[in-house]
Parts: structure tokens; sequence; C-alpha cells
């Protein structure tokens, strides 16, 4: 193992990452699923927010939204429900109300792992690639889990860098 298998990220880019790519596997094309992959870390953020006391519960839902004129359509990724909204070519996240835009998702991935991107990506991608869409889907988030990048735990993790150990990631499946 290299220095390079070993990279300091924040835990938030690896989960939209590795949710984009299960995403991919799932079928949905490249752009949708930056935003899906994006939707999911938001929520997971949220939650976690709300377990460790850093946000009270509801905090954060309470701005004006118009009234649903429908019930929105629905993508089940890494155990969210996550809004979509179909928009010209395919499908998008549905952030505050409208489609998630792909660039700042993709960048913001682009900006974390920098020129680690690409063995960050094939190893999940490999991961990936080694279990049933269906399963991978449901046991995803355990699989993350298992390679994300270890934090102090509580409020004192939060926002924090770890590292994340590629062969950890490629040992992930077992």
């Amino acid at each position: 193992m290299t220095e390079a298998d070993k990279i300091k990220v924040n835990r938030a880019p690896v989960l939209t990452l590795w949710a984009a790519i299960v995403a991919e596997r799932l079928g949905h094309d490249a752009d949708t699923a930056i935003t899906l992959g994006r939707a999911v870390a938001g929520s997971s953020a949220r939650i976690k927010a709300r377990a460790i006391g850093i946000e009270e519960p509801g905090e954060g839902d309470d701005k004006p939204k118009p009234p649903p004129t429908t019930k929105p359509e629905t993508v089940h990724l890494l155990g969210r429900d996550v809004p979509v909204v179909k928009v010209k070519g395919g499908l998008r996240a549905l952030a505050e109300g409208k489609a998630a835009a792909v660039a700042p998702a993709r960048g913001y991935v682009e900006r974390a792992f920098g020129e680690h991107l690409a063995a960050v990506r094939k190893a999940m991608e490999d991961l990936a690639g080694s279990v049933d869409p269906d399963e991978l889907n449901r046991v995803g988030f355990r699989l993350y889990e298992r390679f994300r990048p270890e934090v102090e735990p509580g409020a004192k993790g939060w926002g924090a860098k770890g590292v994340l150990d590629l062969e950890k990631l490629r040992r992930a499946v077992g």
C-alpha cells in the first residue's frame, strides 16, 4: 500500500460519490446519478446533525414550500427516497423545489478528491460491480460504513476530514 492509497477527505463527498456510483449501477446516467448522490449525502448529514444535537428536529425544514400539486416521483437509493424531477435528458434530484444542478455537485466531488478522483472512482466502481445492482442498493450504505473515513464520534467529528483508505475500500465486500 502506498501513501496514494490514503486520501484525507471529509465523509460527505465520499458518500456523494459512492451514492452516485450506486445510482449509475442501477442504470441512471452520470448527471442524474451525481445529483442523487449529493441528495443522499445531504439527507444523511441532516440525520447525523440531528442525532448528535447540532440541529434540532425539523430545523431547516421550516422554509416555506409551495403546496404540492402532485406527489413528487422518487428514486430509492441507499435507504433514502430521493424526490426527483424530470428534465430534458433525464431526472435530477429535487433540491429546494427545483432540479438540482449537475455542475456544482460534480465540482464538489472533483474538489474534494482532486488528483485522487480517478483512483477513488475506480475502486468504488469495482466494489459496486461486484454486487448485484438490487442487492447493492439494499446493502450499499452498510458497505459505505465499512470504508468511509474514520473521524471522532459525535460533534467532535462533525465536518472533520478523515483518511479514506483505498485498500480498505477494495476489501469492503466480504
